[in-house]
């Protein structure tokens, strides 16, 4: 038996295979190395070097590997970038997940975990967002992300699938030295770039609805995330019954100028940042209630903000 990470050796897909591998599963990743690295992947993975879309090559890659549970993480995952391309992002997010579950049909799996996203919610209208709070998207990324999970559920209903998505906050951190965000838009990776290379980190926006007018978001660490993913998969291979959604937050906000200053303090780097506009696509604040996924997924929050801001530091550095 084996889990099938898509996108798997992204910054969450590649922990999400070391936690697999740390729970005693085995894996086979597919990633068409668009974003990904291939030494993010242990050397004793299988590695099919495809893009989801190539239905056929990911359905036999199920077959010949034992396949009983997928773990879809692979997509366009830009926010900001998703409202300039949406043709790209539609092609990726939701054309991808729907050969993806044809590919399942065809190997006969029948269990997935679904990796959603707080784009879902769009700029909520409650402090606290939980899984009853409305969906309203802002960008083409938080709408594709909608439809998949209604991808999943349509298919649940057609043909059995068992299925749950996670609706992911800030993913920030690393488990490990070997294993870092690279995105060129998330807040970590650029802030601690600009550090090393002797750059002054910016801000975009300053004139949010917050107290300290900068974004409110939920940063959770890639460890925990990355652990919930395995506790998902394992039960409902297991045969239980999930809840079609999780939110896998905190509670707790944090704002991008409070990061700012616990950046400086895990770097010893003093600097204030440069201010600049807000990005398209880009919710004011978004917290969320994890309480159901604790129920649940025995979900927790096991590292604080300045925990997650050292273990990116200590990743970087060694990539420095």
């Amino acid at each position: 038996m084996s889990i099938l990470v898509t996108g798997g050796a992204g910054y969450i897909g590649s922990h999400v295979v070391r936690a697999f591998r740390l729970a005693g599963l085995d894996c086979v990743v597919v990633d068409d190395f668009s974003s990904g690295h291939r030494e993010f992947i242990p050397s004793d993975v299988e590695i099919v070097d495809r893009s989801i879309l190539d239905t056929t090559h990911v359905a036999k890659a199920m077959t010949e590997n034992a396949v009983e549970a997928v773990v879809h993480l692979a997509g366009f995952k830009y926010a900001g970038v998703s409202v300039q391309r949406p043709l790209h992002t539609y092609e990726q997010n939701v054309q991808g997940t729907v050969s993806l579950l044809a590919a399942m049909k065809e190997a006969d799996v029948e269990s997935i975990v679904f990796s959603s996203s707080a784009a879902t919610y769009g700029t909520p209208d409650v402090d606290i967002v939980t899984e009853r709070t409305p969906t309203t998207p802002e960008s083409p990324y938080g709408e594709t992300k909608l439809i998949g999970e209604w991808l999943l559920r349509d298919a649940g209903r057609a043909h059995g699938l068992r299925h749950t998505s996670l609706r992911y906050f800030n993913v920030v951190g690393s488990a490990v030295a070997d294993l870092y965000d690279t995105s060129p838009h998330n807040l970590f990776p650029l802030v601690l770039d600009a550090l090393v290379e002797g750059r002054t980190p910016r801000i975009n926006g300053t004139d949010y609805p917050t107290p300290d007018g900068t974004c409110v978001r939920d940063y959770i660490h890639v460890a925990d995330l990355a652990d919930a993913h395995v506790v998902a998969a394992q039960k409902l291979l297991a045969g239980e019954s999930l809840e079609p959604v999780y939110n896998l937050g905190s509670g707790d906000g944090v704002s991008v100028r409070q990061i700012m200053t616990a950046m400086a303090t895990a770097t010893g780097i003093d600097f204030e940042p440069e201010v600049t506009d807000r990005r398209p696509g880009d919710p004011a604040r978004i917290v969320a209630a994890g309480d159901l996924a604790a129920r649940d997924l025995g979900w927790t929050m096991r590292h604080s903000i300045d925990q997650m801001v050292a273990s990116a530091w200590e990743a970087r550095q060694a990539h420095a």
